[in-house]
């Protein structure tokens, strides 16, 4: 019960907490054009980036994207070859990573196995010469907020997987870091686990009042802790947003594409009826109308729109005259997800639309079926309107 309710209250605050719409807040982070080069290749190229005290971020992006390496630029691990490092005020762009107020949670936990948990917690404090009774009170203290309590004289093999992540973030807190790097710090857990330990470590976080930074390819992971998204691709930065800006106002292709599942419609715009553009599909010839939002686009530019599998209507039944966006096909392939089930269907012309339905009652018959014949529908607010 006590979990529910600070799960409710951490929500309330959460969504309330957006420091960053204030022109006046001042960055705790910020990367000032920071580039990072391998040889011929710029790993980090150009990125600026303002990140606030106390804000959960996640840098999202496939392997490769430059992700770890803005990460280790923080840390100190890298130092940038153009742009500055600056944490608190501080140009911290040359300063030895022992010395900043900064620490890291490492992918493969990097726990010291011949000592016990205890030991690894108090690893850090120590190595900085903390009087003892303070080492034993912060290992203590440590212990039980990661609900380790009782454990500390175990070694890292006696403990599970979720424990010794566990572990390794109470090492890398120990210190009371300004702020904490977690580099893919759930890779290793099972779905299950991996989706409880985010929660808990949202509680973390307000509960120390600590700015994270998490680096992850995992689009449900970064949307579920993370206050804002960071989204790399190539060394750069495409969109920084909350989790429900970059999913239901994606600022790019590449970023719908990335970011849970999308169908694009590639057409030419025929110009705007008020607040909706009208694109004429380039496969089908058929006319679809999304709202134009901010798309700054001409008559005839190429465009195209987004459409998200749940906005999405599916019908075995032809849909009256005057449905907007109306799209026939036949069902190439359903997958069932238990809470859901996903249409994906083989249009005309060859292309694909996707299409989900919640299970809202037990499946006896699935009302739709493979090679079934159906319509396809979504209003004109449903679809994003992209110019690149």
């Amino acid at each position: 019960m006590a979990d529910v309710i600070r799960q409710q209250q951490l929500g309330g605050v959460r969504r309330e907490f957006a420091p960053w719409t204030d022109p006046a807040a001042v960055p705790l982070i910020r990367f000032d054009a920071v580039t990072k080069r391998f040889g011929d290749v710029a790993a980090v190229d150009g990125v600026s980036l303002d990140i606030i005290e106390r804000e959960f971020f996640a840098l999202l992006g496939p392997s490769g994207c430059g992700k770890t390496t803005l990460m280790r630029l923080l840390a100190g691990f890298e130092m940038p070859d153009a742009g500055r490092v600056i944490l608190g005020g501080e140009d911290i762009s040359t300063v030895p990573p022992h010395l900043r107020p900064v620490n890291m949670m490492f992918q493969s936990y990097a726990l010291f196995p011949h000592m016990s948990v205890a030991a690894n917690i108090a690893f850090g404090p120590k190595m900085e010469g903390w009087p003892r009774e303070r080492i034993e009170a912060r290992v203590d203290q440590m212990l039980k907020l990661v609900q380790l309590d009782g454990l500390g004289g175990r070694k890292p093999h006696q403990l599970s997987g979720g424990q010794r992540q566990r572990v390794a973030l109470a090492r890398s807190l120990a210190r009371s870091p300004k702020v904490l790097l977690l580099d893919e710090p759930m890779a290793a857990l099972d779905k299950k686990l991996r989706e409880e330990t985010q929660f808990e470590l949202m509680h973390i976080q307000y509960e120390l009042g600590m700015t994270f930074i998490i680096v992850t390819h995992d689009q449900e992971e970064a949307m579920t802790v993370a206050d804002r998204i960071g989204v790399m691709d190539k060394g750069r930065l495409v969109q920084v947003g909350t989790p429900a800006e970059i999913y239901e106002q994606p600022n790019s292709r590449y970023v719908a594409d990335f970011i849970g599942d999308v169908t694009l419609f590639e057409g030419t715009l025929e110009g705007r009826d008020g607040d909706v553009a009208v694109v004429r599909e380039r496969t089908s010839g058929a006319l679809l109308r999304a709202l134009a939002g901010t798309a700054d686009a001409a008559p005839g530019a190429t465009v195209w729109i987004a459409v998200r599998p749940e906005k999405a209507r599916i019908s075995p039944d032809p849909l009256p005259p005057d449905t907007p966006n109306v799209l026939a096909g036949e069902v190439f392939d359903i997958a069932y997800l238990g809470d859901l089930s996903i249409y994906k269907v083989r249009r005309p012309d060859g292309t694909f639309m996707k299409a989900s339905q919640p299970n809202a009652t037990r499946l006896v018959e699935r009302p739709i079926g493979w090679d079934d014949k159906v319509w396809l529908s979504f209003a004109p607010e449903a679809g994003v309107l992209l110019t690149r």
